[in-house]
């Protein structure tokens, strides 16, 4: 197929940021699942030693991969019920 090849790439310049560009979303991608998999309260690995890894969040950390707007979560009043 043309364009797959590091020859046939070099008379397709067109197809250079489209590789770039799929290649950062499928890194981003990874990074973001992987993410989500080991730092995520809501997932364990080890449901042994931890059978409730939501319990280690400390009161008013944030645990937000993005925070639209700037929001200091230290300064908001946390509604979760100590234990």
């Amino acid at each position: 197929m043309q364009g797959l090849t590091v020859k046939s790439l070099r008379s397709h310049y067109a197809l250079i940021p489209l590789f770039v560009s799929v290649g950062i979303g499928a890194a981003w991608a990874a990074y973001y699942i992987g993410r989500l998999a080991l730092k995520n309260p809501d997932a364990t690995w080890d449901k042994k030693n931890n059978p409730h890894p939501w319990t280690k969040i400390k009161p008013n950390e944030n645990i937000k991969f993005y925070a639209p707007g700037g929001i200091e979560f230290a300064k908001l009043k946390s509604n979760r019920p100590e234990l």
